[in-house]
């Protein structure tokens, strides 16, 4: 079956005004629930819908070579226009068995809500599925009647139920339901129950504000689950450094395109005091000759079994395997995931890496991914006490 995960983003908002674009929490708005699409591996292909040139640059920025953006039509770009309409619009020209429509307006989803979703809608053979959060509120009509509880016979809260309210996360429907009845939702309904913070729906200033401080506080789980500082960061190659493409020369030798970002990333943790060490399962000259420019002395190539050699590297270094933090995107890097201190993956990971790492990188191999995981260990480290980070 052809999964695929479709976000339309228009060029205005009325409420708040270039929403979709607006920076919350260090990222655009989009950026949030779409890399945890991208990191769910539940999708063959992403696809971003947009009136907006400047929406289609940024999605190109942050995601390069993991989005497809499509032109949406000015009709379906309305204030009136319904989102059914995107979606139908996108179907004429893109094939797919299920379809997810991501919302941008919910940005705490996580990459595993969408693989429960998947797996329940499989499991139960559903037709479409609707991501709820439970509610315990007590509803009324404008006419004092009660919805869904008896007043005569009040409930206390914690034996009471409650409902599903819909969040709007995100919807997954197959392609057969929209075509025929031209709706996001239909045939046998299923329902994927969401944490309770992701109640909150960005429409309006003030959930703004508050989206925003969860946000923030998802981010400093990390840093503070860390009380000691990183003191080597050891690298993978080949879709990690690399985006895993593999270029031929007119002579066979085989080239790699590496990205300037990572450089400066991993030149900034040099200049803090970390150490940098590059493993490779492969042999190659133009990473022989990468390694060389970037002045890495730590480089082990045609590894293929790599933890026994970081556990050699930390005693010569004298330094734990509590103290490195490893970034690594596949099955052979697994092993020296599960053992060190800290642990990142690029957002487009074999899943097993993904379920490992403590942290999930919003950009890809060759995308970023290394400059992400620079930049965290920086943080990290601005928040730890000056005795401990020059230790």
């Amino acid at each position: 079956m052809n999964w695929v995960a479709f976000m339309p983003l228009r060029a205005n908002s009325k409420t708040i005004p270039n929403k979709n674009l607006r920076m919350i929490a260090g990222r655009p708005l989009y950026a949030w629930s779409l890399s945890q699409a991208i990191e769910s591996q539940c999708f063959d292909k992403i696809y971003v819908a947009t009136d907006s040139q400047k929406i289609r640059e940024s999605v190109n920025r942050e995601f390069p070579a993991l989005v497809d953006v499509v032109d949406r039509a000015a009709e379906n770009c309305t204030d009136t226009a319904s989102t059914e309409s995107a979606m139908l619009e996108f179907q004429e020209h893109i094939p797919f068995d299920v379809i997810c429509l991501v919302q941008a307006t919910s940005p705490l989803t996580r990459a595993a809500d969408f693989r429960a979703a998947r797996q329940k809608l499989i499991d139960e053979q559903l037709d479409s599925l609707l991501t709820t959060v439970i509610s315990k509120r007590f509803f009324w009509t404008a006419e004092g009647e009660p919805i869904n509880y008896d007043p005569g016979q009040r409930p206390r809260r914690q034996d009471f139920e409650g409902c599903h309210m819909e969040n709007g996360a995100f919807y997954m429907t197959r392609a057969e339901i929209l075509r025929e009845q031209g709706c996001r939702l239909g045939g046998r309904i299923g329902v994927h129950e969401m944490a309770g913070e992701t109640a909150v729906e960005i429409d309006e200033e003030s959930d703004w504000l508050i989206v925003e401080q969860l946000l923030l506080r998802q981010k400093e789980r990390l840093k503070a689950s860390r009380t000691s500082p990183v003191k080597v960061l050891v690298a993978d190659v080949d879709g990690t450094l690399t985006d895993a493409g593999m270029y031929y020369s007119p002579e066979g030798e085989a080239l790699k395109k590496f990205n300037t970002r990572d450089a400066h990333g991993m030149q900034r943790l040099r200049e803090v005091g970390i150490k940098l060490c590059v493993i490779s399962a492969e042999s190659s000259p133009a990473v022989a000759a990468r390694m060389q420019k970037l002045g890495i002395d730590e480089y082990y190539a045609g590894v293929k079994n790599k933890l026994p050699l970081l556990n050699e590297l930390s005693e010569r270094w004298c330094i734990s395997l509590d103290d490195i933090a490893y970034i690594g995107d596949d099955l052979g890097d697994l092993e020296c995931l599960k053992h060190v201190g800290l642990s990142f993956c690029p957002a487009d990971a074999a899943v097993e890496v993904v379920q490992e790492a403590d942290y999930i990188c919003a950009q890809g191999g060759g995308a970023g991914a290394v400059r992400e995981a620079c930049d965290t260990i920086l943080k990290i480290h601005s928040t730890l006490p000056a005795t401990s980070t020059n230790s």
